[in-house]
């Protein structure tokens, strides 16, 4: 049985970086700040969670999807994007739902255990 579109509550886009591509990580963030309406989420420095690399969340609803993500793709400035929905299953939602601007990560999935 698969999930329903209406299962999705939100979005989250971690946008990962590291000390030498932290000015455009900020960059990024302040785009998506003046352009879109959308939950920013604090700077990680070190790896935390399941992403094993420096990263900030941005959340944001279903209705600026087509929009914000197609935006996103063409202004990422080289970084990698994790895209997931939220549908309240966290490994699902980070794995099996996952989307990828840029290069893919493998992520520490077994923090979901």
């Amino acid at each position: 049985m698969f999930p329903a579109m209406s299962e999705i509550t939100g979005y989250h886009a971690h946008v990962y970086y590291d000390a030498e591509t932290k000015a455009d990580a900020r960059a990024l963030r302040d785009e998506i700040d003046a352009k879109f309406d959308t939950r920013l989420g604090r700077w990680h420095d070190k790896p935390v969670g399941p992403h094993p690399v420096w990263m900030y969340q941005v959340a944001f609803e279903p209705d600026i999807f087509a929009d914000f993500v197609p935006w996103l793709a063409l202004n990422r400035r080289g970084l990698n994007i994790l895209l997931h929905p939220e549908t309240g299953d966290d490994l699902a939602d980070h794995s099996t739902h996952a989307m990828w601007l840029g290069r893919s990560i493998d992520l520490n999935l077994e923090h979901f255990d």
